[in-house]
């Protein structure tokens, strides 16, 4: 976790919030915390293409098993895991919020540590 994170404002009070809330583990709410504190925060039309935010998809690959999964971030309220629609409130989400491609992180998950790697993101129109 070398390059800080790039978020909107919005994005960044999101985040806190669900820390402030404690819909977060002890451990994603330290790693969340240090990240934040080392954002950089910009304005939507600023945000590189490359970023990880709502409204885009983004692939991203388990180092573990080699396999790849397509995620679509959207608005909690616009959710469909059935449609690959997650909410940006979502585990996964937290995780990759503000982070590029080419990004690997180890990040501890519900169902256990996972080392995972940002191939692509796609922005939705």
């Amino acid at each position: 976790m070398s390059e800080p994170i790039i978020v909107t404002t919005g994005m960044y009070d999101l985040i806190k919030n669900q820390i402030h809330r404690k819909r977060v583990s002890k451990e994603q709410e330290s790693l969340l915390l240090e990240e934040l504190k080392n954002a950089k925060q910009v304005l939507r039309r600023e945000l590189p293409v490359d970023v990880v935010t709502v409204d885009r998809i983004v692939t991203v690959k388990n180092n573990e098993d080699g396999s790849q999964k397509n995620y679509h971030f959207v608005a909690d309220d616009h959710r469909k895991v059935s449609k690959g629609r997650y909410s940006i409130l979502s585990d996964i989400a937290l995780a990759l919020m503000g982070r590029r491609v080419g990004d690997v992180l180890d990040w501890p998950f519900e169902n256990g540590p996972m080392k995972i790697e940002i191939v692509n993101v796609e922005i939705v129109k």
